[in-house]
């Protein structure tokens, strides 16, 4: 694959296409979603306790305690493959929303042109209705580029979106983990150098039940 020349495009994107996925459901949001749309899309009632078999439970538990493990590793050093691949089967089924994240080319600044959507996820995530949650910020690219390349690109991208949102909001630094997943997960297959495949990704990993205010 050949690498995109700073003159081909001066400015690459993550695609705010508001895809959210609750189980097997997808609902649209619009390209800029409201506060409220982003919130709903991130939160979502924790499970039920009761009635939940042994093998369910054991389940939940071990989630729990691999995302402890991540947690406390991912402030300190990158995820392994191995890391980054369960970390995102547990994500499957949880509220996500895809946020459009600009950056200049070859870059993992945050630009101006970037600032008022990740002021607007800020908010968002200390909402007190998402108290208590962990989410998990995953970074994307298209397919241009090697697969290092884009690997390196998306990690950078993604811990700058993670200490932009802890300077501005004091979000707890345990309270977001940051992956970069490069090409490893198009959005569209069918155009691996579509735009919307440069993408961060905001995952609500754990739910916790909070009183409503």
């Amino acid at each position: 694959m050949t690498r995109l020349h700073p003159l081909a495009a001066a400015v690459a994107s993550l695609t705010l296409a508001g895809a959210l996925t609750f189980s097997a459901s997808t609902v649209a949001l619009a390209q800029s979603p409201t506060e409220e749309e982003m919130l709903n899309a991130l939160t979502r009632s924790a499970p039920k306790t009761r009635g939940l078999t042994v093998e369910r439970t054991e389940k939940m538990n071990e989630e729990r305690r691999f995302l402890d493990r991540v947690r406390a590793k991912s402030q300190t050093r990158q995820l392994t493959l191995d890391e980054r691949e369960k970390l995102a089967s547990y994500a499957k089924d949880k509220p996500k929303i895809d946020l459009e994240v600009y950056f200049d080319y070859n870059s993992s600044a945050i630009t101006s042109e970037a600032r008022p959507e990740l002021m607007k996820l800020g908010r968002v995530l200390t909402n007190p209705d998402l108290e208590g949650s962990v989410f998990l910020l995953a970074g994307h690219t298209d397919a241009k580029g090697s697969d290092r390349y884009n690997q390196r690109l998306s990690e950078r991208r993604a811990a700058s979106v993670k200490r932009f949102l802890k300077r501005n909001f004091d979000i707890s630094d345990d309270s977001l983990v940051a992956a970069g997943y490069g090409e490893e997960q198009l959005k569209n297959d069918d155009n691996p150098f579509a735009s919307e495949n440069r993408r961060v990704q905001i995952v609500n990993l754990e739910e916790k039940p909070v009183a409503r205010r």
